[in-house]
């Protein structure tokens, strides 16, 4: 209470009291806004769950300690990382690791081709063979002095076909080469069209140059003959399949496909319809085939055999890299194990799923394999860099096989850049990956004689070769025969399977271990770190704009002159202006208030 001039008393209004004071200024709010980054990091040290933090700040009286508890941190923070380097670097190269496991069902029998090794000569061409044939006889004996046989069929005898046009390249021939140094070897010279850039295709065996000659003439004739040309297996003599069954019952027509092939003579693949339910020989294919050589050609196949090869269905067989030959007169008895692989592709591995993202067009119609493709890429590359096509493989469009004929030098041509494809130098091997699923077939073979020289008489009559001489006076019968039984050992197949070393949850788990190693900590703890990160930041945009503010503030000698001037009367509260009371009395000014802490207009700023 106060008294007035007048000595009335009169009541004087009590002022507001001042915001309290927080007792601990350091206590986590909803909100936490630090003056200083010596706060904010005395604050992170304090309450930090990774260790050794709180060492840099109970240690701070002692310099020492502080300085090697943080180069302790730094040191710990900086192997960490280091190790994370070294994790990153192995996991961004996609490691994997082979994983094999065994699996038991029941599986499709593959795919089996079988190859007589009779190649026939067409009737279109057979004259221009006879001249090869001649020529080829003149090479032997100024090489080696020897005369073929003269007991041979006329075979072109009473045809009357049309002739391709043909001239037989007569400056392509065998030669024996002699080298300084080295032994003396046979090949016969290739050149350009313009006649340059010649070399040698030579050889140490005579058998190896005289085959790889003739049969490098062999195509320039059957090049010029129409691509649909007569089958094989219609001018057959007889049957190459005596005898088949599939799990003990007769084979069926359909289920056989029937090629020719330019060197291993008619050709026919086995598709079985039914999976192989039980393992054993009696579960498999058995057949007894005919191995008798009419027609064959002495410089274009030296072996007289079958060639069988066993392959995964709808896969275009090659039997040049993967077949093997059975021995007539005997019984080949072939066992049968499947592997297969599981590529995981991209990132990990190269592989394809199909046929679709390759960038090569497929010249044989069947399922994806690598060496179709490899094939058809390098076909492909023929046709442009030769202008023609090689004739045992399959020709794009528009294009058509070469024959010195019409494109002379192609030779020189071909061999250079099957030279290039043996070593690797051409793009195909990029360019063709691997399936990603694929399988392999392992085999065990075993032979015996067959038939034996009790039973051969009635098995032969009863296979149709006839003959009033026994065995005995014709031990060459049983030459003409062969029997192969091929079957699956076991119903249990591997599967090796691509596994990546680290998987994302793998590569956490590593990270988390190495975390816990350096720190002892948690993923809570990196969520700490990005808190301190962002609280960094935010001090540093208030300290900057506190300080624009500053700079951008009227100076101080200014604002000091302003506030010891009265103040005017519309700067005065409304309340005290004319020296009005609303409720009565003299008019006084608020006093003035009472100066902040530097944290307490922090806070009312904010």
């Amino acid at each position: 209470m106060a008294l007035t001039p007048g000595g009335s008393p009169k009541l004087q209004e009590a002022q507001p009291p001042l915001p309290p004071l927080p007792e601990d200024r350091r206590q986590e709010r909803l909100v936490e806004l630090h003056t200083s980054f010596r706060e904010l990091f005395t604050f992170f040290c304090t309450n930090a769950t990774i260790h050794g933090t709180i060492r840099l700040v109970c240690s701070s009286h002692n310099r020492l300690k502080t300085a090697s508890w943080g180069l302790l941190f730094v040191g710990a923070l900086a192997a960490l990382y280091w190790q994370f380097g070294l994790l990153f670097e192995q996991y961004w190269r996609y490691p994997v690791i082979m994983t094999v496991s065994v699996h038991s069902e029941r599986k499709l029998f593959p795919s089996v081709t079988l190859c007589d090794m009779n190649p026939h000569r067409p009737r279109s061409a057979c004259h221009h063979l006879q001249v090869l044939d001649e020529f080829a006889r003149e090479n032997i004996h100024s090489l080696y002095k020897f005369n073929f046989s003269e007991d041979r069929d006329v075979l072109c005898a009473g045809d009357r076909v049309p002739l391709p046009a043909f001239y037989l390249d007569r400056t392509i021939r065998l030669q024996r080469l002699s080298q300084p140094g080295d032994q003396n070897k046979v090949g016969f010279r290739l050149c350009n069209s313009t006649g340059g850039d010649c070399f040698y295709r030579a050889h140490s065996s005579g058998v190896t140059a005289a085959r790889e000659w003739y049969h490098f003439h062999y195509v320039n004739i059957l090049a010029l003959l129409p691509t649909a040309h007569e089958d094989s297996h219609r001018s057959h003599r007889g049957h190459f399949i005596f005898s088949c069954q599939f799990d003990g019952q007769d084979c069926q027509a359909r289920y056989f496909q029937t090629v020719h092939h330019p060197t291993y003579g008619s050709c026919y693949t086995f598709n079985g319809i039914s999976a192989t339910q039980h393992p054993g020989i009696t579960h498999g294919i058995s057949l007894v085939l005919r191995a008798e050589q009419q027609d064959h050609v002495p410089l274009l196949s030296t072996e007289a055999s079958i060639k069988v090869m066993i392959h995964g269905r709808d896969h275009t067989p090659f039997l040049e890299h993967q077949g093997f030959s059975v021995r007539p007169g005997t019984e080949t008895t072939i066992g049968i194990r499947e592997d297969e692989v599981h590529r995981l592709g991209s990132p990990y591995s190269h592989c394809t799923r199909g046929a679709e993202g390759v960038d090569v067009q497929l010249l044989y119609n069947a399922s994806y394999t690598l060496q179709t493709c490899l094939v058809s890429c390098f076909q492909q590359l023929m046709v442009e860099t030769c202008s023609c096509g090689y004739y045992f493989y399959p020709l794009p469009s528009g294009a058509e096989y070469c024959s010195y004929t019409r494109h002379p030098g192609w030779g020189h041509c071909f061999y250079r850049l099957y030279g290039d494809l043996g070593t690797h130098r051409l793009a195909c091997a990029s360019r063709c990956p691997r399936p990603c699923r694929e399988s392999s077939y392992k085999l065990s073979a075993g032979t015996s004689r067959w038939p034996s020289s009790k039973s051969a008489d009635w098995i032969l009559s009863a296979l149709g070769k006839r003959n009033p001489r026994s065995l005995s006076q014709n031990p060459g019968l049983r030459s003409h025969v062969a029997k192969v039984n091929i079957f699956y050992q076991e119903l249990n197949y591997r599967t090796v399977d691509e596994t990546p070393i680290y998987s994302v949850p793998q590569l956490l788990s590593a990270m988390g271990s190495l975390w816990s190693l350096w720190f002892g900590s948690s993923v809570l703890s990196v969520l700490e770190l990005l808190e301190l990160l962002l609280d960094a930041i935010a001090l540093a945009l208030l300290l900057g704009c506190r300080w624009l503010r500053r700079v951008q503030a009227p100076s101080p000698e200014a604002a000091t002159g302003a506030s010891r001037g009265a103040p005017e009367a519309n700067q005065l509260p409304t309340d005290c202006r004319n020296d009005i009371n609303p409720q009565g009395g003299t008019c006084q000014p608020h006093p003035p208030q009472r100066s902040r802490e530097p944290w307490q207009e922090s806070l009312l700023k904010s």
